[in-house]
């Protein structure tokens, strides 16, 4: 009896994991569209003991609803939780709670998580690249330049594609007056995303540490056209200077 007792339960273990699984789901998908209604639902699963999946899901609501602090608890959480049940998404979770301590503007935290994320071997290809940018920038804000290039260099490798680990790359090779890796850098990031307002902010601040006056303008006048809040107010205070703001 004692063996038919242990078959049966290994037999429906998957099935409570599968629906589990497809119930995370639909809770992370609701986060997409109502994410008040996801966090209703997330917070009624974790009292009823939903675990991780639960806390999974409170942290995308919580992202949905711009509250960081609270979903970079959720998603720490969650990463717990995973890791103790020895889930292969543990490292996914820890990224995601680290990224969400950098929005909530605690680096500190964000380093921790993402030391754990990037500890084993769970992540692979963009989302490698992703958690070391996000460590990078965590690195950034602890005024630790020199690991934070060597995760940025590390983020190139596999997310060549993001025109972020481009803009951070050639803004960091700025400030460590490497102007001419800076040039390099920030030219694949136009090539990447010429539309976007802090590439071309950037873009201008290292043509004018080069002595560029005419790529210096041409910058941060885009920049001013096209940006908005701090970005466009940085660009129009440099433009100043030219007497040319606009």
């Amino acid at each position: 009896m004692i063996l038919l007792a242990l078959a049966l339960q290994t037999a429906v273990t998957p099935a409570l994991t599968d629906s589990q699984d497809a119930r995370m789901q639909r809770c992370v998908d609701l986060a997409v569209g109502d994410p008040a209604a996801a966090q209703t639902e997330a917070s009624r699963w974790v009292l009823a003991g939903g675990g991780f999946r639960a806390q999974q899901c409170l942290g995308r609501a919580y992202t949905g609803l711009k509250r960081s602090a609270p979903a970079a608890l959720a998603f720490t959480e969650s990463a717990r939780g995973a890791a103790d049940a020895k889930d292969a998404r543990a490292a996914s979770f820890w990224a995601q709670a680290g990224n969400a301590w950098l929005v909530a503007g605690d680096p500190v935290k964000a380093k921790t998580a993402l030391d754990t994320a990037l500890a084993g071997s769970g992540l692979t290809g963009l989302a490698l690249g992703e958690a070391h940018l996000d460590r990078a920038r965590a690195l950034v804000a602890a005024g630790d330049t020199v690991a934070a290039r060597k995760d940025i260099d590390a983020a190139l490798l596999h997310a060549a594609d993001d025109p972020l680990a481009w803009l951070l790359s050639a803004t960091l090779a700025r400030r460590m007056n490497d102007l001419p890796r800076a040039r390099t850098d920030i030219a694949k990031a136009l090539d990447r995303a010429s539309d976007d307002a802090s590439v071309q902010l950037e873009a201008g601040n290292i043509a004018a540490l080069s002595g560029d006056e005419a790529g210096a303008r041409s910058g941060w006048t885009t920049a001013a056209q096209i940006g908005q809040g701090a970005v466009a107010a940085s660009a129009t205070a440099a433009l100043a200077q030219f007497g040319t703001a606009k």
